[in-house]
């Protein structure tokens, strides 16, 4: 006898439908012959998929768009405006609305997520809103802090100290945004600094790269290069890469491969991106974000995030990371089916790589989390991104969502041929 069944579901890879038997939180079976359970779900025929890795999003701008609006939609106003919010923080104002965002996050099937704060304030108020939120949902999700200095490292000294004091309070991951320093030579010098404290205390390093309309910005190379001089394979992320669809073809095919060959993580965040960049293009307009497909089909580990949620950087979003994957595989021109799988392992398995993790997936002895959708395949999943019907966490059912009904009304029209369900 299992702790919990799910019967009637499919694997993403696999047509066949499967019961998924679990016990003392972990995966026990996963067979087409029937099983029973203490708890007993029905799929209903539904996907049955490992939860989604949300690898970039801002727990401390969520929901602030109302009181900062981006009237200009540029990252410079974003900054600006996020500079006058931000010294406004309260701990329990950032608690408030991160408690807020990381339930949607959930209900949509996100049980990990790394989440950038803001350590420019000489208080590190959202830090510390973030250490006692991550403590407070450790039992629904995992969550992983990035210290992010948003008003730079070189051009803001004090975060130099900040960074280091941050790690030392529970940071996972070290940061910089080497385009917003004043010149790349000290866009240069904050990756070196940030790249020293990873080796340092042995975390993460997540860079902010490039996100900028132009082709001359060209931090990317600098951190594949950081990242294999100093050892640090698969523990380097680099976020929005925008400049690296301005690239010539011949720069961005060099880039590409160092990239691979450095085996860092490119995260992609379409909804913010292509909602942000362009904004001083004249036609034709850019896209907005870095080449998707060209990095996949490469063999670089890729993957799409959300980003902000209502900030004074995107004034929309709910923390579905299929509507990110939905605009993304638009913009990356991936409509096959086997490119909706792709993109559909880049908020599940590549998400899962770059977050370090190597109990993830649906498989024997592995801790039992995973979502179900009322979908038949990735295309279903992209195409109309519904609702996650059931969220389970090392086994337990922790969110269970009802898709809507639909009920026709057609009693006047006699002559339509119709067959009500």
């Amino acid at each position: 006898m299992y702790d919990a069944v799910v019967q009637n579901v499919k694997l993403l890879e696999n047509d066949q439908l499967v019961n998924i038997g679990v016990k003392n939180g972990k995966f026990s079976s996963i067979t087409k012959e029937p099983i029973q359970g203490r708890n007993t779900w029905n799929g209903n025929g539904g996907l049955v998929l490992p939860p989604f890795v949300e690898m970039h999003t801002h727990l401390d701008t969520a929901f602030t768009a109302r009181s900062s609006e981006n009237l200009s939609g540029t990252l410079l106003e974003g900054i600006r405006l996020w500079q006058e919010r931000k010294k406004l923080l309260t701990i329990e104002d950032v608690i408030e609305r991160g408690t807020e965002m990381l339930q949607l996050l959930i209900q949509h099937g996100v049980l990990f997520t790394r989440t950038a704060v803001d350590i420019s304030d000489p208080n590190l108020t959202a830090l510390h809103a973030a250490l006692q939120l991550r403590e407070k949902f450790h039992d629904l999700i995992e969550m992983q802090i990035i210290a992010f200095p948003q008003d730079g490292l070189m051009r803001c000294p004090e975060n130099l100290v900040r960074m280091e004091k941050a790690i030392q309070l529970g940071a996972d991951a070290v940061s910089a945004v080497p385009h917003l320093e004043r010149t790349r030579e000290s866009g240069i010098a904050s990756l070196e600094f940030c790249f020293h404290l990873a080796k340092k205390y042995g975390v993460f390093a997540h860079i902010f790269s490039d996100e900028v309309d132009d082709g001359h910005s060209r931090y990317l190379e600098v951190i594949a290069d950081l990242t294999i001089r100093e050892k640090m394979a698969e523990r380097v992320t680099a976020s929005h890469a925008i400049a690296l669809a301005y690239y010539s073809s011949a720069y961005a095919s060099k880039v590409i491969s160092l990239v691979k060959e450095a085996k860092l993580t490119i995260v992609s965040c379409p909804l913010i991106n292509v909602a942000m960049q362009g904004r001083f293009d004249i036609f034709p307009k850019g896209r907005g974000i870095t080449r998707i497909k060209e990095l996949s089909d490469s063999g670089v580990n890729v993957c799409i995030a959300h980003d902000d949620i209502r900030s004074p950087f995107y004034p929309y979003g709910d923390g579905n990371l299929l509507q990110a994957v939905y605009m993304g595989a638009h913009l990356a021109h991936m409509t096959g089916s086997e490119q909706a799988v792709q993109l559909i392992k880049m908020i599940t398995n590549n998400g899962a790589k770059a977050f370090g993790m190597k109990d993830y997936g649906i498989k024997i002895g592995n801790c039992a989390n995973f979502i179900v959708f009322p979908a038949q395949e990735a295309t279903d999943l992209i195409a109309k991104h519904p609702p996650c019907t059931h969220v389970f966490r090392n086994g337990r059912l922790i969110v269970g969502t009802k898709p809507a009904e639909i009920k026709w009304n057609l009693t006047k029209f006699c002559n339509l041929n119709i067959n009500l369900q």
